[in-house]
């Protein structure tokens, strides 16, 4: 087994671009048979090259091929309909798709989720000479990946095959990986985005990879469409990491400070010590993989400052805690640096409060009414379509009585699974806080026509626009059944 340490993508990498951009850059890099695996992440995707240097032959089609597996629960074990891999569709050589393990060496039929693939033939840092290239773009979600809690580890386990047809070969690492994981190479996700110091706070630079400065006097947040984390007007949620400003940080271990105090205050009260406890990954050199390692207050509600020189799965992570334990509205955060010895250590700023509105009440999304012309339909009836243009609406409600509506969206699902999207609203930057909709029909005008005689599932999702500093978390949803005679 091998381990690769992924770094920052500071700006979404086009796959297009070659190896030799910059913005493939200080890549984490892992030597593989016939070539070598290069890897970045931001906190969506994980964008990974598979540099075959040994592969000049610069055949045409689909000749040459690629595997990649994913263990998605990291449990060293083929899980059926859960572990993925990933390879060409027949004749597309720039098309993708994943396929579930079944068994080992047996997996279901190909389908697409989030991420993407390009071959390319062209020189690289590793070799002047033009060759095979793959670069590839998987969503972390689609990985089972998260960068937020502890819990979801920031790595996952992987095993490469490639086939080149000139010169034929094969480069497999490890050997016979789609019969046993128990061998798969890891690799671990940066947590360690390059945010431009000028957006960070002052002494509490960010929550999650959303800088302070960009969280205004509501306690809410908007960063711009660019940006790795993209939230309009956005309450907080979930399981938050509350980040340090690093030059700040250093400066005050340069100082002395090796512990700090939390302060909270719920709305316009007075503040308190708060007391959390948490999780980070610490780099061992001696097990040459991270270690679990936890973290929470002595009984004087002191915690530790860590040496900014050590490397964590979080660097510069201040405290941690579950916004769930709080209820809804405006929290106030302060953070105090102290010496070994419990003595006071200036910041040399004014003290710095972080202000930020919880919201962890999902939306509530209720089916009113599913309509056959102006006639009500109820859950399980069979109805009678009596014509090519007939069809069916549906009224609904999708709110957030806080105004933390994401967005909502209608669906149908029938037979062995085809759906299709009936209608979808979302928020509007600018628009305030936005509760949603309620006695909404869709569609608006007309009906929609039901393509098959089949049993019909219409739902109704509802998402948040709440976010725990890395994406936006929340939603819920309902569904009808209703049977479909044409």
């Amino acid at each position: 087994m091998a381990t690769i340490n992924s770094t920052w993508a500071q700006l979404p990498i086009v796959l297009t671009l070659p190896l030799t951009d910059p913005v493939w850059d200080d890549a984490g890099k892992m030597k593989i048979p016939g070539g070598f695996l290069m890897t970045k992440n931001d906190g969506q995707f994980l964008y990974a090259a598979l540099d075959v240097t040994a592969d000049k032959g610069n055949d045409p089609g689909t000749g040459d091929y690629f595997w990649f597996t994913f263990d998605r629960n990291r449990n060293g074990s083929i899980t059926p309909n859960f572990d993925t891999n990933y390879g060409l569709y027949p004749g597309s050589p720039n098309k993708m798709g994943r396929q579930f393990y079944l068994s080992p060496g047996s997996w279901t039929g190909l389908s697409q989720d989030s991420s993407s693939c390009h071959q390319s033939f062209e020189a690289s840092p590793n070799a002047a000479a033009a060759h095979r290239v793959w670069k590839f773009r998987f969503a972390l979600s689609d990985l089972n990946v998260s960068l937020a809690p502890w819990w979801w580890a920031s790595y996952t386990k992987f095993g490469i095959k490639l086939h080149s047809n000139n010169p034929r070969k094969d480069y497999i690492t490890p050997a016979n990986f789609w019969q046993s994981f128990t061998k798969l190479h890891r690799l671990y996700f940066s947590r360690k985005p390059v945010v431009d110091t000028s957006s960070l706070g002052p002494v509490i630079g960010s929550v999650g990879l959303i800088p302070t400065t960009k969280i205004n006097a509501s306690g809410r947040a908007t960063t711009a469409a660019g940006y790795y984390v993209h939230v309009e007007n956005a309450a907080f949620g979930g399981l938050l990491n509350v980040i340090g400003n690093g030059p700040k940080r250093q400066a005050l271990w340069n100082a002395g400070a090796r512990k700090i105090k939390v302060l909270h205050s719920e709305g316009s009260g007075g503040f308190t010590e708060f007391s959390t406890a948490w999780y980070n990954y610490k780099w061992s050199a001696a097990a040459g993989d991270y270690e679990l390692e936890s973290f929470g207050p002595d009984g004087s509600n002191f915690y530790p400052l860590q040496n900014p020189s050590i490397d964590y799965s979080i660097d510069d992570l201040l405290f941690q805690f579950d916004s769930g334990r709080l209820p809804d509205g405006i929290h106030n955060f302060q953070v105090r640096f102290y010496t070994a010895r419990g003595v006071l250590v200036p910041t040399g700023t004014r003290v710095q409060t972080l202000k930020i509105l919880v919201d962890n009440t999902l939306p509530v999304v209720k089916i009113n009414n599913i309509f056959h012309g102006r006639t009500a339909v109820a859950a399980c009836d069979i109805v009678k379509m009596t014509g090519p243009r007939d069809g069916v609406s549906v009224n609904f409600d999708a709110v957030s009585a806080s105004g933390n509506l994401a967005g909502w969206s209608l669906s149908a699902g029938w037979g062995d699974g085809a759906g299709a999207t009936i209608g979808s609203g979302s928020y509007v930057p600018g628009s305030g806080n936005w509760t949603g909709v309620t006695n909404h029909r869709e569609p608006a005008t007309g009906q929609w026509v039901p393509p098959v005689k089949c049993a019909y599932a219409f739902t109704i999702k509802a998402s948040a626009r709440v976010t725990n500093g890395y994406s936006y978390i929340g939603h819920t949803s309902v569904s009808r059944h209703i049977t479909i005679d044409k």
